[in-house]
């Protein structure tokens, strides 16, 4: 690791691009000075604990909020997000903790909630069922998703394999840039590889992924960047090469203050 400065730029244009950015909130700074890259193929991942200011930046990136100063660029371009559609209809696609399924439906009828295919014409017009069966099975297996059975409740699977399915229905959406919102935290440590498997085949693709979570043990094996926040502003951007999993963890609790509680906790003697 090379301290806490900025990672150069790569060569190309970014996908999305942060510069400078900050946002307040009555007296809160919520962000301060934030600045990164995600690019195409690539894993930008975003730590910091609690209140760190990781909700405030997905906000930002998916539209929910416009930031206070600082730029936003699309494709080298600057760009303003109004709205939550404004930011889909650019292809920036975002997987909340949430998911926003519903359980009792079935995975293909949640696959397609809110952009249903249809067929026929004006009064005859109704959801093409064999169609969005076909297409869910289809997508999902083209992302390496072995569901067993499209008509089953999504409520029936499994947490790792519920995130799976968000992640291939933002991909099949036309996302360029797929932002995860701490998708590992519920879950175990064979959901949790699932899950990460996931977002390197959505990598694989030529998708940007903005993968926001509190765990390094999660971030550093799938990531090829990383920023770090604290309290809204950034405690450094690093590439992959430039740290390394331990860094990345002494880094979040605050490096001197790790080793005083593992110096306090040791037993005497």
């Amino acid at each position: 690791m090379t301290g806490m400065e900025a990672t150069p730029d790569v060569p190309g244009t970014p996908l999305l691009e942060l510069r400078d950015v900050g946002k307040t909130f009555g007296s809160v700074v919520a962000l301060d000075g934030i600045s990164t890259s995600v690019r195409a193929g690539e894993v930008t991942c975003v730590l910091g604990d609690n209140g760190a200011g990781k909700s405030t930046l997905i906000k930002i990136l998916a539209g929910v909020h416009r930031p206070d100063r600082g730029e936003l660029l699309l494709d080298g371009e600057p760009a303003t997000f109004g709205a939550p559609r404004d930011a889909l209809d650019a292809g920036i696609a975002t997987v909340y903790q949430d998911l926003a399924m519903i359980p009792l439906m079935a995975i293909w009828r949640n696959f397609f909630l809110g952009s249903e295919p249809t067929t026929g014409w004006g009064p005859f017009r109704r959801f093409d069922r064999t169609l969005a069966r076909e297409t869910t099975r289809r997508e999902l297996a083209a992302m390496g998703i072995d569901i067993r059975d499209p008509d089953q409740p999504v409520g029936t699977l499994s947490g790792g394999e519920r995130q799976s399915v968000a992640i291939a229905r933002a991909v099949h959406r036309g996302a360029r840039v797929l932002i995860l919102d701490e998708p590992t935290s519920a879950l175990g440590v064979k959901q949790a590889g699932v899950v990460l498997r996931y977002i390197a085949r959505a990598r694989d693709r030529g998708l940007g992924v903005v993968f926001i979570t509190h765990n390094p043990h999660h971030a550093h094996p799938v990531g090829d960047r990383f920023l770090l926040l604290n309290r809204g502003r950034s405690m450094g951007s690093y590439a992959k090469g430039e740290v390394t999993r331990e860094e990345l963890t002494r880094l979040m609790a605050g490096g001197g203050e790790l080793d005083q509680l593992t110096h306090e906790l040791e037993r005497p003697g």
